[in-house]
């Protein structure tokens, strides 16, 4: 009897239906972000390869199959996620040591593992997810101690610092502060205090942010640049500089699509971090605020499924994922507008990040 109606339960998930305004904006967002890495990425391609289409043609590769994860993932009832939630912190562990053993270190960091010259992938981004199953399961479970600053703030904070101290050692700043961000929105809709928040990133999380910035000399120069980018403008302000340029000319329609300059290798590796630059160059103030309003609709659109999600631990996951893509859109368009200082955030569904955009459709 209860295997009968274990069966009709998975069944019932498995004819849920599809949220269609949700799978539109994604594949919109996606369609976009295509054609902009083939426009933005043709000149470096050329230059490095030979061929304008080599960073395109892998970018469309791992993007179809992120669709096809996509569907497949979809019909999978996210409560056998729940059954493994405290597999994934310990999984997430072992990824973040593992890459800081075996990772390989470019410009002074190990963000990456690679199998082979041609197969890599970030542990990081799969530690994001991992966090989110983690923290949904791990607040559902101690829901009723939540309003507690000891049992419930304090103890799930403790939780997420093996996390943050392993990327901090590689050092991925970034990376801690999304962790961090997307934690705490998950802890505020759990049930834990705003206050509690407040209260203790005034006594520990801002001296323990200024510290990290002023004993960390890279660091330090980013908030430098940040401050007066033109007091360095061939060197450590060049990026962000040319980047304002770029966003500058672009105007109120732009100057077309494939018509920007500042991909001619003034922006380096444009494709990338600082791809919504070269969107705004071509497609100009209406095709960003376009791209803006869809990443909008696909907040809306997370909210209402966590809001109507049957069970705590859904409407967490749901809620976590949609602060995973609304807090590095924010980063992104901050740091390539010059409103906060630089580090290294892929723009979601855009920048040409292989294994990032898979991440994110999925």
């Amino acid at each position: 009897m209860a295997k009968k109606k274990k069966e009709k339960s998975f069944s019932s998930f498995l004819n849920n239906p599809i949220d269609f305004t949700l799978l539109i904006t994604i594949l919109l967002l996606l369609s976009t972000g295509l054609i902009m890495v083939l426009s933005a990425s043709s000149p470096s391609a050329l230059a490095e390869s030979g061929d304008s289409y080599s960073y395109f043609s892998k970018q469309l590769i791992f993007a179809i199959l992120g669709i096809v994860a996509m569907l497949f993932i979809s019909k999978i009832d996210y409560r056998f996620y729940q059954k493994f939630y405290k597999h994934a912190w310990w999984l997430a562990l072992i990824l973040l040591a593992l890459v800081l053993i075996a990772g390989k270190e470019v410009n002074g960091a190990k963000r990456w593992i690679y199998v082979t010259e041609t197969l890599s992938f970030q542990p990081s981004e799969i530690v994001k997810l991992l966090m989110i199953i983690f923290y949904a399961g791990i607040l559902m479970k101690n829901r009723d101690e939540l309003g507690s600053y000891g049992k419930g703030f304090i103890k799930h904070i403790c939780m997420l610092a093996p996390i943050i101290g392993l990327l901090l050692l590689q050092p991925h700043f970034s990376a801690s502060v999304v962790i961090i961000g997307i934690c705490s929105i998950m802890m505020i809709m759990a049930g834990c205090k705003f206050w509690q928040f407040l209260a203790t990133g005034g006594a520990f999380g801002i001296p323990a942010l200024i510290a990290l910035i002023a004993f960390s000399p890279y660091r330090l120069q980013r908030v430098v640049t940040f401050l007066d980018p033109w007091k360095d403008a061939t060197d450590t302000g060049w990026q962000v500089i040319q980047s304002l340029y770029a966003i500058g000319s672009g105007g109120l329609f732009g100057a077309g699509l494939g018509e920007s300059k500042q991909k001619f290798l003034y922006i380096p590796e444009p494709h990338n971090d600082f791809i919504f630059s070269i969107l705004g160059e071509e497609l100009g103030f209406i095709g960003c605020a376009v791209v803006l309003i869809l990443f909008a609709i696909f907040i809306w659109r997370g909210i209402l499924i966590a809001m109507r999600a049957p069970d705590m631990f859904g409407s967490l996951v749901a809620i976590g994922i949609t602060a995973l893509v609304g807090i590095q859109v924010i980063i992104n368009v901050a740091v390539v507008t010059s409103s906060m200082p630089a580090t290294g955030m892929p723009l979601p569904f855009f920048s040409y990040r292989r294994n990032s955009v898979i991440y994110f459709i999925v």
